[in-house]
């Protein structure tokens, strides 16, 4: 197993990542219905959006999955925010770097990883990822279905820091 590198710009990247205030946070209906659109459409096992802080993948959304985090070391994530566009990782008994992952030799068993990166402010903070128990790819319009979803979960995060602003902002006047 390869654990992920940590990204060039990673004191920015966990600066971004706080500022978004998503962490350790209630699930929030405008990303799990993402999620369940994401895990109908592209018929996967697992959908989660993914936020990498410091030691551990913290899920926001998940569906598939009943487990909250998992250490860093251990994520496909880790490796797919280190990338601009989808990570994808076909078999992952085939990959070297993930033959002998815990995530993969045990629960949730995974074979088949595609991450998208979720570009807030220049930084990757964490992924729109998905899941399956078996070998696949994406096709080309599958990746594109992924990429249009993770800028909609970028674009809710977005959303979500300024209706936050605004209302400390009425809270003030």
């Amino acid at each position: 197993m390869q654990p992920p590198v940590q990204p060039s710009n990673e004191a920015q990247r966990l600066k971004t990542l706080d500022e978004t205030a998503l962490l350790d946070t209630q699930n929030e209906q405008r990303f799990d219905r993402v999620t369940r659109l994401v895990k109908r459409c592209l018929g996967v096992d697992i959908v989660l959006i993914s936020l990498l802080d410091e030691t551990r993948q913290w899920f926001k959304s998940k569906q598939g999955l009943d487990a909250c985090d998992t250490p860093r070391e251990i994520s496909f994530c880790g490796h797919a925010i280190l990338h601009s566009d989808i990570f994808e990782v076909a078999d992952s008994l085939q990959d070297v770097r993930f033959k002998d992952n815990p995530l993969v030799t045990g629960a949730p068993h995974i074979r088949f990883y595609a991450g998208a990166p979720l570009i807030i402010d220049g930084s990757a903070i964490g992924t729109l990822c998905v899941i399956s128990k078996a070998p696949r790819m994406l096709t080309s319009g599958e990746r594109e279905t992924l990429r249009e979803f993770a800028d909609l979960v970028e674009q809710e995060i977005v959303d979500r820091l300024q209706e936050q602003a605004h209302a400390q902002l009425s809270a003030r006047e």
